[in-house]
């Protein structure tokens, strides 16, 4: 029997050029990411028409189309359940490749955010799960209830944090092609309670110093080490003397060098998020919430992870998610804009209604490519609106008022359970939600009066067909 999610599934793989034309298939939290062996093949105005597309994103080497939360976990097994029963299997067995040229190609800043972005993506969602627990612990930690259960409720909150550098380091040595569960044993080193007892330079290290920073520094190295170990050690001994090597090369490196570095760059990492804030919060406010937009729309947001993870790390809470949140604020405010002032367009106040409880929620993408992306003008007033916004949080950060997040992920009205600062819940959600109304208002009004000039639903067609061409 079909599902809505296999019937999406079916209704893609023929728009994208067939089985034969995908090397590669992954998925983020919105998007199912493809390698195609010819992007050109793409029929890219079906993929539009089909109701579970929110929008479509080529980005080098991968063509992303945005499905949203939860429906791309869901379509993504399905999809890759059509192409393993398809016969022609040829075309994925050039999948290595496929990868070899995005890498020729691809810049290699891009390349190694790309790669970094997908160790973390992962973890993603129990980042979410423990945050939101964690936010309802401190929350009747404050009121004072259910005291019996609070201590439980730290310990599963606290849990997959304590070992998240295991993690890190299991997906960087998948990632960076290396064995998995050596770049985990590696980087459990960082966060044993016997590192105690080691002193380096004269000061003794402390359990989890270095954070993801020094798991992911180590099952980096711990990568090259194996695959250094499997060129020059004989095969007979291969499966003795290599993780044997590894582990403890790696491990000396990273315990007499990488977490002492990597503890010093988390904490100046920490240090220089506080200062900004609370220093030039309002201009930093500003320039973060107009940028976070053509991060998104690039892909490259999702490297800002590993600087989330840090601050929640040393802080329990990361000051710079709420601030660019507020892009989609933005966002939210210049499609509220264009749904009021191009009323007789029936089909964009259609696609405005259906993307804005996502975009409520944080969900930016399918009123990025959309609605305002596809306009022009409005993408630009969104940011304007999203700058409004961080400067409005920014500013009480200069006033000593810090809004952070216990978790990373959601944002929007979604933040809300999530919210943890200096001044109590009450204080911090207030700021928050005054932030959320300053972008709403200025994405709002600078899109109505300054974004839709000249735009008229034939206009918008002919832009459309523009950004499709590009």
């Amino acid at each position: 029997m079909r599902t809505p999610d296999s019937t999406t599934a079916a209704a893609i793989l023929p728009l994208v050029g067939g089985p034969t034309n995908v090397l590669t298939v992954a998925h983020c939290m919105t998007r199912l990411r493809l390698g195609l062996r010819d992007p050109n093949l793409v029929d890219e105005d079906g993929l539009r028409a089909l109701p579970a597309v929110l929008g479509l994103v080529a980005d080098g080497g991968t063509y992303q189309i945005v499905l949203g939360p939860g429906t791309v976990a869901r379509v993504t097994p399905e999809f890759e359940a059509l192409l393993t029963t398809t016969a022609d299997r040829l075309a994925l067995r050039g999948s290595e490749l496929k990868a070899a040229r995005t890498r020729r190609n691809a810049t290699p800043l891009k390349l190694l955010l790309r790669r970094i972005a997908d160790v973390f993506v992962p973890l993603i969602p129990a980042l979410i799960g423990c945050g939101v627990i964690a936010g309802l612990n401190g929350l009747l930690i404050n009121l004072g209830v259910l005291t019996g259960l609070t201590p439980a409720l730290t310990a599963i909150a606290a849990g997959f944090m304590a070992l998240i550098a295991v993690f890190v380091g299991y997906n960087t040595a998948k990632e960076f092609g290396g064995t998995p569960i050596l770049g985990g044993a590696v980087a459990s080193v960082v966060v044993y309670a016997g590192v105690a007892k080691v002193t380096v330079l004269g000061v003794t290290l402390a359990p989890g110093q270095g954070g993801v920073l020094g798991a992911l520094a180590a099952a980096v190295l711990g990568t090259y080490v194996e695959k250094w170990c499997r060129r020059w050690v004989p095969p007979t001994l291969d499966v003795l003397v290599t993780p044997t090597l590894t582990v403890l090369l790696t491990g000396l490196v990273t315990l007499y060098a990488l977490m002492y570095t990597a503890g010093e760059l988390s904490s100046a990492i920490g240090a220089a998020a506080n200062w900004l804030l609370s220093t030039t919060g309002a201009f930093a406010g500003l320039v973060l919430g107009a940028l976070f937009l053509p991060l998104v729309m690039l892909g490259l947001h999702q490297a800002l992870i590993p600087i989330h993870t840090t601050l929640i790390e040393q802080q329990g809470y990361t000051v710079l998610l709420p601030v660019l949140a507020m892009a989609g604020a933005g966002q939210v405010g210049a499609a509220l804009a264009v749904y009021v002032r191009l009323r007789h367009d029936t089909s964009l106040r259609t696609t405005i209604r259906s993307a804005l409880p996502a975009g409520l929620l944080g969900v930016g993408e399918p009123l990025i490519y959309g609605v305002s992306l596809p306009l022009g003008r409005p993408f630009l007033t969104a940011c304007a609106g999203g700058a409004a916004g961080g400067a409005f949080i920014g500013f009480f950060s200069m006033l000593g008022d810090q809004v952070g997040s216990t978790a990373i992920g959601p944002s929007g009205w979604a933040l809300f359970p999530l919210l943890s600062g200096n001044r109590g819940l009450g204080p911090t959600a207030a700021i928050y939600a005054g932030g959320l109304l300053t972008g709403y208002f200025v994405g709002f009004t600078a899109t109505y009066f300054f974004g839709l000039g000249g735009v008229t639903p034939a206009r918008r067609a002919e832009t459309a067909t523009e950004q499709a061409a590009v």
